[in-house]
């Protein structure tokens, strides 16, 4: 069982990172498409490089409050209970779990960028933060197994979204210079995000489908029907919010060409209307 806050916050990582990956992708590809690579991060510009690493630096620190929270603050430091782990936090623990794996990537990455000690190339980065939304996946598909209704459905698609993030990653990996599989990435990550905000909203808020209600520690719908339709407004709200990303994602891309577009777009317009 969540929370508000415990979906909110991940969300909010998800989102800000999820944003300037996209804004980041388009910005590199309209300034030089021909020289145009996949990034797993993106470095913040200006500032005197002062906060270059600066996503980095928010995934690692982020994933590593979240997860003194869940190991430290949540279980009380009542690890074990009669020599074994206490089944009462094997949430917390699975969620520490997987936020140790979004640490270990921002940690690893910042190594890898800022000192000698693990000089990683990108494609080894994006095989890491892949291994990271791995076991995300596993966790929520896990989750979604394990919490029936209305819940479960909520879980269901956020693992695919997070199914989604490991595709584009992982192609990213292996298409280095393919400009709509970084764009998708971020897209993913934007989605997830926004998904887990529509979670935290929707079962733990105020958004609450009419005939179900929270109930101790379980979403309760009066009927059958009651969760058919919760669950049938829920696949209608990720259709509505795919549909909204890919709008503003449109709109980023007609501002972001105005402001930093290439001459070599031109030419490979041209390029492609003539193979056409």
């Amino acid at each position: 069982m969540g929370s508000f806050k415990g979906h909110a916050l991940p969300g909010t990582l998800f989102l800000l990172v999820g944003v300037w990956h996209i804004w980041s992708s388009l910005v590199r590809y309209l300034s030089n498409p021909k020289s145009f690579r996949v990034r797993v991060w993106n470095p913040v510009p200006g500032f005197d490089g002062k906060l270059k690493y600066l996503e980095l630096y928010l995934v690692a620190g982020g994933a590593f409050i979240d997860m003194c929270i869940e190991l430290l603050y949540s279980t009380h430091l009542k690890f074990f209970v009669n020599g074994v782990l206490n089944p009462h936090h094997m949430n917390d623990f699975e969620h520490g779990g997987m936020l140790l794996m979004f640490f270990i990537f921002g940690a690893v990455g910042l190594l890898s960028e800022k000192t000698r000690f693990l000089p990683l190339p990108e494609g080894v980065l994006c095989l890491v933060a892949a291994a990271a939304f791995s076991a995300e996946y596993l966790l929520f598909y896990f989750h979604s197994t394990t919490h029936k209704g209305l819940e479960g459905h909520y879980h269901l698609l956020l693992v695919l979204l997070i199914g989604l993030c490991v595709l584009s990653i992982v192609t990213g990996a292996l298409l280095p210079t393919n400009f709509p599989v970084d764009l998708s990435s971020g897209i993913a990550m934007t989605l997830q995000g926004l998904w887990f905000y529509q979670t935290a909203f929707c079962l733990y808020g105020p958004m609450m489908p009419d005939g179900c209600q929270l109930k101790g520690n379980q979403i309760m719908c009066r009927s059958s029907e009651s969760q058919i339709r919760g669950e049938l407004l829920a696949t209608f709200q990720l259709f509505s919010m795919v549909f909204g990303v890919l709008v503003a994602v449109a709109a980023a891309y007609g501002f972001a060409a105005s402001r930093y577009g290439h001459s070599d777009l031109n030419s490979l317009r041209v390029l492609q209307d003539g193979l056409d």
